[in-house]
This record gives C-alpha cells, sequence and structure tokens, in this order.
C-alpha cells in the first residue's frame, strides 16, 4: 500500500486514542460497549472536555492510521462503570507521534495530522457505483433501497466482504471517485464468484428433490 498520494494538512493536534481492530469510516455511526478501565477513563474524559477521540485501527499491529470520532450518545451505563455509546465518524488521521500511556493517563494518546478528502463526484460514476452496490447487497442478503445520489463510498462499505486490509486502503484515498473505482472492481472480482456460489448451491438444493426424467433414446 503506497500514500504518495494522499495530502496531509500539517497542523496536529492531540487525540486520545482508542486502537481497535476495525476501521471507522467518516459519517459512520459506531456503537461501543466500554469495559476496560483505561477506556472508561477516556470517555470519562471525552464527556467532562466535550472532545472527540481517535479509534486507530491496529491489524496485527498499530498501524498508525484512523478516524476522528465524536460521542453522539451513551445509551446505557452499567453499576460498574462500562458504557453502551454511540460515536460518530469524523476525518482520517495518522499519527505522528504515539505514546502509551498519554501523560498521566491509563489509555493511549498521540498527535494526528488529517488529510484533505476530495469528496467531488460524478453522476455517470454515481449511478454506475450505486448498480454494482445493489447487487452485492442483493448477493450477501441485505438488500436495502436508497438514492443512487445520496450514497458514498463508506456508506456500505462494512457490507460488501472487503477484508480489514481493504477497509483501510479505501480509508486511506483521498479522493472520493477514486473510492468509488476501487468499490467497482471489487465488486467486478466478487459478483461472479458470489453468482457462481449462488447457482451450486441452487443444483445442491434440486439434488435432494425427486426428478422427473425423460427417457433417453439410444
Amino acid at each position: 500500500m503506497t500514500f504518495s498520494r494522499l495530502r496531509w494538512k500539517h497542523h496536529e493536534m492531540y487525540l486520545p486514542l482508542f486502537p481497535l481492530k476495525l476501521v471507522a469510516f467518516p459519517g459512520e455511526s459506531l456503537n461501543l460497549h466500554i469495559f476496560e478501565p483505561r477506556y472508561k477513563e477516556l470517555l470519562a474524559d471525552v464527556e467532562e472536555m466535550n472532545s472527540s477521540f481517535g479509534v486507530c485501527v491496529f491489524t496485527d499491529k498499530l498501524t498508525g492510521f484512523g478516524t476522528e470520532v465524536t460521542l453522539e450518545e451513551i445509551y446505557h451505563r452499567y453499576d460498574d462503570g462500562r458504557l453502551d455509546i454511540k460515536t460518530k465518524g469524523r476525518r482520517v488521521f495518522r499519527l505522528t507521534t504515539f505514546d502509551n500511556p498519554a501523560p498521566d493517563k491509563a489509555y493511549a494518546g498521540g498527535k494526528v495530522e488529517f488529510f484533505e478528502d476530495d469528496m467531488t463526484t460524478h453522476e455517470r460514476k454515481q449511478k454506475e457505483y450505486a448498480f454494482y452496490l445493489k447487487e452485492m447487497l442483493r448477493l450477501l442478503d441485505h438488500e436495502v433501497e436508497f438514492d443512487p445520489m445520496a450514497v458514498n463510498s463508506f456508506s456500505y462499505a462494512h457490507k460488501v466482504g472487503l477484508t480489514l486490509e481493504e477497509e483501510l486502503e479505501l480509508l486511506l484515498i483521498s479522493s472520493e471517485l477514486e473510492r468509488l473505482d476501487y468499490l467497482i472492481k471489487h465488486f467486478n472480482r466478487m459478483i461472479p464468484a458470489f453468482k457462481a456460489a449462488e447457482s451450486a448451491k441452487q443444483k445442491i438444493r434440486l439434488n435432494g428433490h425427486f426428478k422427473h426424467l425423460d427417457p433417453l433414446q439410444f
């Protein structure tokens, strides 16, 4: 994976960090169950300061990239301090420093800088993407109705069969048109495979039924 095309803003900010084995996409609502003491502390600080925090992508190691998220709602507070929360993804960042733990805290923190995201798209590409997206979701039993011009590359990114590494690649493309192309290529690889599997499953189902066979003439 190369990042030469990414355009980074050069002002930094310090974020509390929550490494997770997932990608949080900008605009995505992400529900989290908070139970570790260090992350209870992180959320207490976020609440008190009305601040954001960073969800860092962890694969087999900390990748150094992630998404700034804001706390939108606390669904439930447990007696032992655990929390069920709703967050929302904002901006993609890369770490420029990493402190584990952050000064005087139990949780990690670090300086981050955000990349400049070009959300420009056009109708033809948008409709092509929506066509393939709808078919992919149908094959994965996620049939939904949506406005082709209202969805973006992140809208259903967790539901189209990307690996964690592929989701990270998608996150780190800083052009909406390039992200749509990335997903269309993914759909063109995956849709034929899913259709072949669907056809095979149908044949297996038929093999379990009695069949009326015409006599063959030799």
